[in-house]
């Protein structure tokens, strides 16, 4: 064979190996055989050493070998810890003097034998002072987990020497628990595995990892597979004992895990740690819960989720020995975050820290280390517990200004915190008043995470302010701040960290362009396309501004030629303006973003080191945030580079304006007319508001009642010249019926006047009485007449009753010469009509009633019986209420008897033949009124 050929055969092979390794690396993430696989890439690595040897990596400062995977072999540590190479001979193999490698295959044996080719001499010695020899030196098949030499010198000498004091038991019964009753080889050994021990059916709790270690009680096989005649024989780098209890029972008994045990009761999460499983539970000691902030524990005990999510975060749903863990690794918590298990030297980390105090507390659910510190996730903090280093500004000036106020461990809020390089000298040196406003718009009202925010949205703030999401391909940017990597869940809302201050927009395209001065130019040309209305309606645009130096070198004529083509007009406007809010913290960095124009061509956008690019074309200004979209500002007119121009003129007009681009010319292309179905059409509605005077409708509502007749006196002070009052004549007598509701009630009204006496009952409906009062004079007679008011009076009587109301006046002989005389009178005479309507009526017999009578005025105030009087009808009985006419002849009556001295005529007795029968009536008491 050639020389070349020998070299080319030497390439294939070399290329052969390096794709061998190169498979093997990948096979860590298998679990299945996974210690098979690593042992083979060994045998890879040392293939120079000689046949099956196997390269081993050894901590430096330990007697740890372990068969290495890929990412330690190449980093050249383990657990952090430099690590030096060795070859030794392969499992199952053996060297022989003078050859190189192991050439020769261990000589088969019964277990009892092989337990001295593997070197665990110890384990044989103590088999055969426990009895134990016969056992696994005869019929059987066997698995047997041996203990190292220096793993028994890693056991607690007292242990050791209980062992050893009681060989036949303890001894016995300990070397037991490390076999099973069948042969398992470590590809038969699969992960969360248990098998039945020798002893008492104890559990053997087996773990095979991806990394190719493989554990039984969390004691690593350092040297598996060695096959013996009746079994086979792996050996373990420490001794296993028995266990029967759970995590639970664990934390129950252990009395420097009680403040744990208290958190996992009040969370509820105890209850899982004592049922079937297998988790890996970092538990911190009383001591780690003291160096926790005052009140924080108490604080949360009274919040289940908040306690559940602290437990939570100390549990992994799988079982992770600390001799499995060879470099650091990203493991999930059942509360739903990840935490990081590593290793220093001996020691574990969590989260880069190392605090485990003691390891591998094997369970039969699992396994338990201690560690020296309290792990407190995201999820039991409080939004501001969450505010990192980066940030430290902005918590110093949330407390400074007094708004960590609105912010408590109850109100859910959003924190948009910015970097501290956000918080510039110009910053600092603004007015605290103006400062609090802006940092209040960094606060959102309600708790907002990552994953709830979406393209549009508006977040209110704690000044009332609404804030604009914009989402990019690679970013998340609130009107004109972006966030960076770090946001963060709490108990009461979310932190998003920001890369610089908020600023919310105020005012339209339309009015920071005028107010700005820069863009006359380009204002009036939108005015001329009939596209002004796009800057100033509602809508989310990005608008490259040309400013006036961009149209320098321009003529009136020049103006007058870009105006009279309306299409090509809107063309080149159109094409400086995008659908939708394009930040620059937005576009993706270092590449040219694409951004499709109203117009329809595209726009070349590129961001590099926090400035853009448009087309090529500088962006001096950019993100200036309107409330209908962004400005970036521009010095140069934009033109797609991919359409042509038409027109000589217009391609002379064009070229005067860009230069950084050679524009095409075609003759006779024409402009596509653009509709302008984006403007926003405004219809208004005008009100016309016509005052008249209103028509006044007039409403008479008549309500028909039963009217009762009340009885008005009118006082009327003068000098009266009625020297004496008689009323002479036929007593009236007034029955007045109330119908109310029920039976009506009769009042029958008897006037006695210095005679005889008569009674006149009108039933039925009752009449209006009018009401006449003669005042008499020496030379006139006036009449005063009045309308009665009518009251309904409602009352609820069982029977009709009758009520005789007897008025007695006294008459008077004689002339009254004064007019006090004549007062006087009249006075007794009201008191009087006032006494006996107030007063207890009594019913007056027949007898007393005509002695009354006779008896010329003798006053009485007496009550008597109703009578149903039988005889005379007294409905031809005519009243000057009934017969208008007598009015004057009543009024010329009264005045000649007052002037002849007022006699009275003699009373008219009853009329023969009348005869009244009393009957006692219950009378029914009512406040007059």
């Amino acid at each position: 064979m050639t020389y070349r050929g020998l070299t080319l055969l030497r390439m294939d092979h070399t290329l052969l190996v390096i794709l061998v390794l190169f498979a093997l690396c990948y096979l860590d993430n298998v679990d299945s055989s996974a210690y098979d696989k690593i042992v083979t890439h060994s045998r890879i690595r040392a293939r120079n050493e000689g046949p099956n040897v196997c390269a081993l990596q050894q901590v430096m400062g330990t007697k740890k070998k372990y068969f290495s995977t890929c990412r330690n072999w190449y980093k050249g540590s383990i657990c952090g810890k430099k690590a030096m190479v060795l070859y030794e001979c392969c499992p199952g193999y053996m060297k022989l003097d003078g050859m190189k490698g192991c050439p020769a295959v261990a000589p088969i044996d019964n277990v009892y034998g092989t337990l001295g080719v593997v070197k665990a001499s110890t384990t044989q010695q103590y088999a055969d002072m426990s009895k134990l020899r016969e056992e696994i030196e005869g019929k059987g098949s066997f698995t047997m987990f041996a203990p190292s030499d220096d793993a028994w010198e890693l056991l607690d000498p007292e242990v050791r020497s209980a062992l050893i004091g009681n060989v036949n038991i303890e001894l016995y019964n300990a070397l037991h628990f490390h076999m099973v009753n069948r042969r398992l080889l470590t590809k038969d050994l699969k992960n969360d595995m248990t098998v039945t021990s020798m002893y008492n059916d104890q559990g053997l709790y087996i773990n095979h990892y991806s990394n190719g270690i493989v554990t039984v009680n969390c004691a690593r096989i350092i040297h598996g597979n060695q096959v013996a005649t009746n079994g086979v024989v792996h050996v373990i780098d420490r001794v296993i004992r028995a266990v029967g209890n759970t995590i639970k029972d664990v934390l129950d008994v252990r009395e420097e895990l009680s403040s744990f045990n208290a958190a996992a009761v009040a969370s509820g999460v105890i209850e899982k740690l004592g049922q079937p499983g297998h988790y890996t539970l970092f538990a911190p000691t009383n001591d780690a819960f003291e160096k926790l902030s005052s009140g924080y524990l108490e604080r949360i005990m009274g919040d289940k989720a908040v306690i559940a999510a602290l437990v939570n975060y100390h549990l992994l749903n799988s079982v992770q020995c600390s001799e499995a863990i060879m470099a650091g690794s990203v493991y999930e918590t059942a509360e739903g975050s990840t935490i990081e298990i590593g290793c220093d030297g001996d020691s574990l980390t969590v989260n880069g820290i190392k605090m485990v105090l003691k390891k591998d507390i094997v369970t039969s659910n699992g396994v338990i280390h201690l560690i020296d510190k309290v792990l407190v996730p995201n999820s039991a903090k409080e939004v501001m517990e969450l505010v990192g280093e980066s940030q430290s500004m902005f918590s110093d000036m949330v407390s400074e200004l007094g708004l960590s106020a609105a912010m408590g461990p109850e109100t859910e809020y959003t924190l948009l915190a910015p970097l501290n390089t956000a918080f510039t000298d110009k910053v600092m040196s603004m007015d605290q008043s103006l400062l609090k406003v802006m940092l209040e718009n960094h606060i959102l009202k309600l708790k907002v995470t990552l994953g709830e925010l979406y393209n549009g949205q508006l977040l209110e703030t704690l000044a009332g302010k609404l804030l604009r999401v914009f989402i990019y391909r690679t970013a998340v940017c609130i009107e004109n701040a972006c966030m960076v990597r770090g946001s963060k869940e709490g108990s009461n809302g979310a932190l998003h960290l920001m890369n610089t201050l908020i600023k919310p927009a105020k005012t339209t395209v339309y009015e920071i362009l005028v107010t700005d001065g820069r863009f006359k130019v380009f204002l009036s040309l939108m005015e001329s396309a009939g596209l002004i209305e796009l800057l100033k309606q509602e809508g989310s645009y990005t608008v490259f501004a040309p400013t006036d130096d961009a149209f320098d070198g321009l003529s009136e004529e020049d103006f007058a030629l870009l105006t009279s083509d309306m299409n090509a007009l809107r063309t080149i406007l159109l094409y400086h303006f995008s659908n939708g809010v394009f930040i620059n913290g937005g576009l993706e960095g270092g590449v040219t973003n694409l951004l499709k124009s109203i117009q329809g061509n595209n726009l070349q956008v590129l961001s590099v080191n926090n400035s853009i690019h448009v087309n090529s074309v500088d962006v001096p200004d950019n993100d200036v945030m309107a409330t209908n979209g962004v400005i970036h500002v521009v010095k140069n007119i934009l033109y797609p580079g991919d359409l042509p121009v038409g027109r000589e003129d217009l391609l002379i007009l064009l070229k005067k304006l860009i230069k950084y681009i050679q524009i095409k010319f075609v003759s006779g292309y024409s402009y596509t007319e653009i509709p302008l179905t984006f403007i926003k059409r405004t219809i208004t509605t005008t009100t016309h508001i016509v005052e008249t005077v209103p028509e006044v409708t007039k409403v008479t509502r008549v309500i028909e009642t039963d009217p009762t007749l009340t009885k008005f006196t009118r006082f009327i002070e003068s000098e009266p010249t009625i020297t004496r009052v008689v009323v002479e004549g036929e007593p009236s007598i007034t029955t007045v019926t109330r119908v109310i509701e029920k039976e009506p009630s009769i009042t029958t009204v008897t006037r006695v006047i210095g005679g005889e006496s008569s009674t006149r009952v009108i039933e039925g409906e009752p009449t209006i009485t009018k009401v006449t009062r003669v005042i008499g004079g020496e030379s006139s007679t006036q009449v005063i007449e009045g309308e009665p008011t009518i009251t309904k009076v409602t009352r609820v009587i069982e029977q009709p009753t009758i009520t005789k109301v007897t008025r007695v006046i006294e008459t008077h002989s004689g002339e009254l010469d004064t007019d006090g005389d004549m007062k006087r009178i009249l006075d007794q005479e009201v008191t009087k009509v006032k006494k006996l309507l107030e007063s207890e009526v009594h019913i007056l017999q027949e007898e007393e009633i005509k002695r009354i009578v006779e008896g010329g005025g003798t006053r009485h105030n007496v009550m008597i019986e109703p009578h149903i009087i039988e005889g005379p009808d007294f409905s031809k009985i005519t009243t000057i209420h009934g017969n208008p006419n007598l009015i004057d002849t009543e009024s010329e009556r009264i005045t000649k008897l007052i002037q002849e001295g007022g006699r009275v005529a003699p009373a008219r007795r009853p009329p023969a033949g009348v005869r009244r029968r009393s009957r006692l009536v219950r009378r029914h008491h009512k406040p007059r009124e």
